[in-house]
């Protein structure tokens, strides 16, 4: 425990040291903006193509992988809705949530940090065959669960989903530079092409500054987010901590997913909150103040929680 701590506390640093930069102004807001574009759409889809482009198509889609994720996921998402609309988990706590915002609410317990801080960590920590596990995560992560939100909301304000609604989904998809280096890395392998070495050196270097820079975007872009709404950022926390790698932990169990392969998903689903869904919180102004201090306290606290996770992965 104490050694898979250890390994974990310099991407934690990193994290920290991002914030300590945001907190001190030494990095402003505009430069946080900044260096999450360079990591999002240069190194961090230099390190995705890379990743598939070595990678076996057969290895990053199982159906039965899929589907336990997915399985397990869905439970609590529809579990964590149920509890906002019934709870009173709105802003002015007066009522229960509406249907648009439960469903961000429950959208936050089950999209962790996978890009920036899973793809990076979990290689590191669990070795090479973590790698197709993981982008089928992210994958599933990108395309399923960012869909369903925005359909859901889309459903809740105008009674009905259109092709307006749709039309912009796609765009968002097709657009993503990790979803289009992923592929056009699966696509490169399908051909069974060796990479050139100019290429491979080139990939290296710019996927080499995706780890640090991801940390450190990851932190400094903590500083800048409100910390308000304790009590409901605590259960969003805990649920995506400690629920939602039970719960696909359940489902990769009784799909007999295979071992390695279920050790990653459930590694993956401890990861903290996402800072992509404060995106999507301020795009639709649903809950903002509670996701926002859902990604920095499940943050932080993972820096515990997560070494544990692996932990009992590594002893199976």
């Amino acid at each position: 425990m104490l050694a898979i701590f250890l390994k974990t506390l310099p991407f934690f640093a990193l994290i920290g040291t991002g914030w300590l930069a945001g907190w001190l102004r030494l990095f402003s807001a505009e430069a946080t903006a900044a260096l999450t574009r360079f990591v999002f759409y240069f190194a961090l889809s230099a390190m995705l193509f890379g990743f598939a482009a070595a990678l076996d198509i057969r290895q990053l889609f199982d159906p039965r992988f899929a589907l336990a994720y997915v399985g397990g996921s869905t439970a609590l998402w529809l579990l964590a809705a149920a509890a906002a609309r019934s709870r009173g988990a709105s802003a002015s706590g007066s009522r229960g949530a509406s249907a648009s915002e439960a469903a961000m609410l429950a959208h936050t317990s089950v999209i962790g940090n996978t890009g920036f801080l899973g793809v990076p960590m979990l290689v590191v920590l669990l070795g090479p065959a973590a790698i197709g596990p993981v982008l089928m995560v992210l994958t599933i992560d990108l395309v399923v669960f960012s869909t369903l939100i925005t359909l859901i909301v889309a459903a809740a304000r105008h009674g009905r989903v259109s092709l307006g609604t749709l039309l912009p989904v796609l765009r968002g998809l097709i657009g993503n530079p990790m979803i289009v280096a992923m592929l056009a890395g699966l696509g490169w392998s399908a051909l069974r092409l060796p990479l050139p070495a100019p290429a491979t050196e080139f990939l290296t270097l710019l996927g080499g500054a995706a780890t640090p820079g991801a940390l450190f975007a990851i932190g400094a872009s903590l500083a800048l987010q409100p910390a308000r709404l304790p009590g409901t950022a605590a259960t969003l926390s805990f649920a995506k901590l400690v629920l939602h790698p039970a719960s696909v932990a359940l489902a990769a169990w009784l799909l007999a997913v295979e071992p390695t392969a279920a050790g990653v998903m459930v590694a993956a689903a401890a990861l903290p909150v996402a800072g992509n869904v404060y995106i999507l919180a301020h795009h639709f102004r649903l809950a903002e103040e509670q996701v926002s201090t859902a990604i920095l306290l499940s943050t932080a606290v993972s820096i515990l929680t997560l070494p544990l996770v692996i932990h009992l992965i590594t002893k199976g």
